[in-house]
C-alpha cells in the first residue's frame, strides 16, 4: 500500500496562498500611503492659496500700531517672502515642511514645529481618549438597542437622537454646569500634568467629543445588527438549536462589525476637526485651540500647519481602517487581486 506524502504539498500550498495575500495587503497598504500623499499635498496648496488671497493684510495685524511705518512693513514682507508670487511662496513652504521646518508664527514670533510639538500630545490623547469611547459606548448602546424590548429601543432611539443633534459647543455648557459647577466631579479648565491627571482633566472634553459620534455609531450598530438577525444563516444557527449567546456573537455581531468598522473609522476621523471646539471650550492648549486662535490672529503659517496636520491625521486614521477592513473581510482581498 504506497503512503501518499500530501504533508510538504501542503505546507508548500499554504505558502503559496499566504504570499498573494500578504502582497495584496501590502498593495493595499502603499495605495494608501500614495492616496494619503496625493490628498495632503492638493489640501496644503488649496489651503495655502485661500489663506493668501484671503482679503486683509496680515502685515497691519502683525504690526498693530506700527502699520504706518513703511520700512517695517516692507522687511516683514521680505522676510515672509509676501512679495514673491504665489507659487514661489508654496513651493518655498513646502520645500522646508517636508523637512520638518513649518515656518515661523507670525504672531508668536516662535517656530511652528516646536509649538505644535508641545500642543500636539494633549490633542491626540483627546482625540484617543474620545475615540475609545465612540467605539465602545457607541457599540454597547446599539447592541443594547437592537436586542432590547421596543420599549427600551425606542427610548435609546431617542436619546442618540438628540444627543446627535446637540451641538458640541452646547454639550460642552451643559457638562460643565453640571459635573464642574454643580457636583464639582471634573476640573473646568487645564489639560493637567502626568498621564493620569490629564486622563482626569480630559473626561468632561472627551465625553463632549464623543457624545455625537456615540450616538451615530450606535444607530449605525443597532441597524447592522437587527439587519444580521434576519438572515438565512442566523435562521438556520437558531433551527440546528446553537445558544442565543453563541448566535449573537458568532453568527450575527461578527458579520455586524464590517459595516460598523468602517463608520467606526470615519467617526473616530472626524473628532480630529472636533477639537477645535473643545478646545476651545475646555481652555486645553492643544492644536485646536491653537488653531482657533491663529485664524483669528491673522498668523498663516500656524494655520498651514495645523489645517495639514488635521488633514493627515484624518487620512490616516481612514487608511488604518480600510487595511483593517482586509483582515476582517477576505472578499476585500479577493477583490483586489
Amino acid at each position: 500500500m504506497q503512503v501518499p506524502a500530501p504533508a510538504t504539498a501542503s505546507v508548500g500550498t499554504v505558502v503559496r496562498a499566504r504570499r498573494p495575500q500578504s502582497l495584496v495587503v501590502l498593495a493595499i497598504v502603499a495605495l494608501r500611503i500614495g492616496q494619503i500623499l496625493v490628498t495632503a499635498l492638493v489640501a496644503s496648496f488649496v489651503t495655502f492659496a485661500l489663506l493668501r488671497l484671503a482679503p486683509g493684510d496680515p502685515i497691519t495685524m502683525i504690526l498693530g500700531t506700527e502699520s504706518n511705518n513703511r520700512e517695517a512693513v516692507q522687511a516683514l514682507r521680505e522676510r515672509f517672502l509676501l512679495d514673491e508670487p504665489l507659487l514661489v511662496q508654496y513651493a518655498h513652504w513646502l520645500t522646508n515642511a517636508l523637512t520638518g521646518d513649518l515656518g515661523e508664527s507670525w504672531l508668536f514670533r516662535d517656530s511652528v514645529t516646536s509649538m505644535v510639538a508641545s500642543r500636539l500630545p494633549t490633542t491626540a490623547l483627546l482625540v484617543a481618549y474620545g475615540g475609545i469611547l465612540v467605539i465602545v459606548v457607541g457599540f454597547l448602546l446599539g447592541l443594547w438597542a437592537a436586542r432590547s424590548r421596543r420599549a427600551v429601543d425606542t427610548g435609546v432611539s431617542l436619546g442618540l437622537a438628540v444627543a446627535l443633534a446637540t451641538p458640541s459647543y452646547v454639550m460642552a455648557i451643559v457638562l460643565i454646569t453640571i459635573f464642574s459647577l454643580y457636583l464639582d466631579w471634573f476640573p473646568v479648565f487645564g489639560s493637567g500634568e502626568g498621564l493620569w491627571d490629564r486622563l482626569y482633566h480630559l473626561t468632561l472634553p472627551a465625553i463632549t467629543l464623543a457624545l455625537g459620534a456615540s450616538a451615530a455609531m450606535a444607530r449605525i450598530t443597532r441597524a447592522s445588527i437587527i439587519e444580521e438577525s434576519h438572515h438565512d444563516h442566523v435562521l438556520t444557527a437558531r433551527a440546528r438549536g446553537f445558544s442565543s449567546r453563541e448566535i449573537l456573537w458568532r453568527h450575527i455581531v461578527r458579520n455586524a462589525l464590517l459595516p460598523v468598522t468602517t463608520i467606526a473609522g470615519i467617526t473616530v476621523a472626524s473628532l480630529v476637526a472636533g477639537t477645535v471646539i473643545v478646545e476651545k471650550a475646555f481652555g486645553l492648549d492643544g492644536i485646536g485651540s491653537l488653531l482657533v486662535l491663529a485664524i483669528t490672529r491673522g498668523d498663516y503659517p500656524t494655520v498651514q500647519s495645523i489645517s495639514v496636520i488635521i488633514v493627515l491625521a484624518f487620512l490616516t486614521i481612514n487608511a488604518v481602517v480600510d487595511v483593517l477592513y482586509t483582515f476582517l473581510d477576505p472578499r476585500t482581498r479577493a477583490v483586489a487581486k
